[in-house]
């Protein structure tokens, strides 16, 4: 099932996409009268699989005609998207977790998973516009898997990390390289506001299959920029979320972006390196999540 966020009135809605278009939960919930299904994306991630069949019987159910005033079919192109995920308690980063990006970047293969951190304000979403700090000269793109927070996991083995996973969407986790490298933590250049857009669907697991044998890539204006597949990873997605769950609790809506490919911008030679413009537009797209697509503005 692939989920969205969509944005009415200044408030967060959840949608669903189906052959059909998308649904607006609440109104089909309500034009069918059940109340036992989540209207929030966060209450379908809690929910689990009992949310997941709720929200599968509203699109089964849904008329494709639906009755006057029950206005309850969108038009994805005339949506105001949110970011897929909306509060999640945790944005945890995993850095240089594909070997040709670290190799491009000179970097020693990491031992461990190397983990960052951003924060609620660099969320947003599909279509929507990120603003180019003026302290920044050198702001990069970087197409990511995002893994998505089911179940409370402290202390699960690899074997069973896959099982405490909700789903999984795109990332693009822009980066500041000239504040990143300021000094030796990244934070400063990583979580600048609108510097973490998620979508434009959030993706259940059982979609998806394996998360690392997906192809992802990221195209500025068009020209791909990055083309991989996300079995380069070097901790791969099972390894990552039972690495983080011994170290500290992860909880559901908490969120994992897995790492970018190869063909960063600095990852260029310095005298190529050309980096995010205003008005350049990046999307990332993975197989099976669609593509998140964001347009770059200069801050006013």
């Amino acid at each position: 099932m692939k989920l969205l966020t969509f944005i009415q009135n200044g408030q967060n809605r959840l949608g669903i996409k189906t052959d059909r278009g998308v649904l607006d939960a609440a109104k089909i919930a309500q034009a069918l009268s059940l109340t036992d299904t989540p209207l929030t994306v966060h209450e379908a991630i809690e929910g689990g699989g009992k949310a997941i069949a709720s929200l599968q019987r509203l699109a089964d159910l849904a008329p494709a005609e639906p009755a006057a005033g029950a206005d309850y079919w969108l038009d994805e192109a005339e949506l105001e998207w949110g970011s897929c995920v909306t509060h999640p308690g945790k944005i945890i980063c995993v850095g240089l977790n594909y070997r040709k990006h670290a190799e491009e970047t000179k970097a020693a293969i990491p031992e461990y998973p190397i983990l960052f951190n951003k924060f609620g304000n660099a969320l947003t979403g599909h279509n929507e516009e990120v603003i180019l700090p003026e302290v920044s000269q050198q702001v990069d793109y970087e197409a990511e898997l995002v893994i998505v927070m089911g179940k409370q996991a402290k202390n699960v083995s690899k074997e069973q990390a896959l099982s405490h996973v909700f789903g999984y969407c795109n990332a693009n986790d822009l980066s500041a390289r000239d504040l990143q490298m300021r000094t030796n933590q990244w934070l400063l250049g990583k979580t600048c506001d609108g510097f973490a857009p998620l979508g434009p669907y959030l993706v259940t697991a059982d979609e998806v299959g394996n998360p690392n044998d997906l192809s992802i890539r990221c195209t500025v204006n068009g020209e791909v920029r990055q083309q991989s597949n996300t079995s380069d990873m070097i901790f791969h997605c099972d390894e990552i979320v039972s690495y983080i769950s011994r170290h500290f609790t992860l909880m559901p809506g908490d969120i994992i972006l897995t790492g970018t490919p190869e063909g960063v911008v600095l990852g260029y030679p310095p005298e190529k390196r050309v980096y995010l413009q205003e008005g350049d537009v990046v999307s990332v797209e993975i197989e099976k999540l669609g593509t998140l697509t964001n347009r770059m503005v200069a801050e006013a």
